[in-house]
């Protein structure tokens, strides 16, 4: 083999490193926005339902 196509070989390894990488930074980011939007969610008092009103007891 050559020292070029060994390269390649370890570029494409690390290729799918990078993009688990990206994927675990992205789900972090989508879980820190949802942590957010649910803390402003329980703060409106509409935690339950959209439109905040309680649903009656049946």
């Amino acid at each position: 083999m050559s020292e070029e196509s060994v390269s390649q070989q370890g570029g494409a390894g690390a290729r799918p490193q990078g993009l688990l990488q990206q994927m675990e930074e992205l789900m972090a980011a989508l879980n820190a926005d949802l942590s957010a939007l649910d803390a402003d969610l329980q703060s409106a008092g509409g935690a339950g339902r959209p439109d905040g009103e309680e649903r009656p007891d049946s």
